[in-house]
């Protein structure tokens, strides 16, 4: 596991899912400002699942994201897009409702960074968020991430259209920032 201030990131189990599935994807308003895809009904347990992992692929790893004090999942996180000859990979990551507001998010960017820079030797990770994500914006931010351009009206999102933000980080960035 690798550990946070406050969260651990493991393996995500087979009994996460459908706790993911209530909390996260089940929210049609949330769904839709986290997903490139529309949302759609799927039935409990449907191969289909963006919870669901594929050992089999190198370019997304997935993580299940606990409280270290009383190991109660929290969310999801992931590098996704990763890219092995460049180096890079993006960051994504989801938090139940409960989870929200307890610095959890800026914990969990944190230890990607961690087992992006040190443990897989990638240079650059980067981040894709909505304009008005302000938790995730500050997340990434406390991190060392620098706002990088703006896509304006970029993301359809329940009826309109919003600004994405790209924000970045270099390994040489992050060590360099690092007490």
């Amino acid at each position: 596991m690798l550990k946070g201030d406050k969260i651990g990131l493991r393996a995500r189990h087979e009994d996460d899912i459908p706790v993911l599935e209530a909390g996260l994807y089940a929210d049609v308003a949330n769904t839709a400002r986290a997903d490139s895809h529309p949302w759609r009904p799927l039935t409990p347990g449907s191969p289909e699942s963006r919870f669901r992992v594929d050992d089999e692929n190198p370019h997304h790893l997935v993580f299940s994201v606990v409280e270290l004090d009383g190991g109660a999942l929290v969310g999801g996180a992931n590098l996704w897009g990763v890219d092995l000859h460049h180096r890079s990979a993006h960051i994504g990551l989801g938090l139940l409702p409960d989870a929200r507001g307890k610095g959890y998010a800026t914990d969990v960017v944190a230890a990607l960074c961690h087992y992006a820079f040190v443990v897989r030797g990638l240079n650059r990770l980067q981040v894709e968020t909505l304009s008005d994500n302000t938790p995730m914006l500050r997340a990434a931010e406390r991190n060392g991430f620098v706002r990088e351009g703006v896509l304006r009206s970029s993301a359809w999102v329940m009826g309109a259209f919003q600004d994405d933000v790209v924000l970045g980080l270099l390994a040489g960035e992050w060590r360099e920032g690092r007490p």
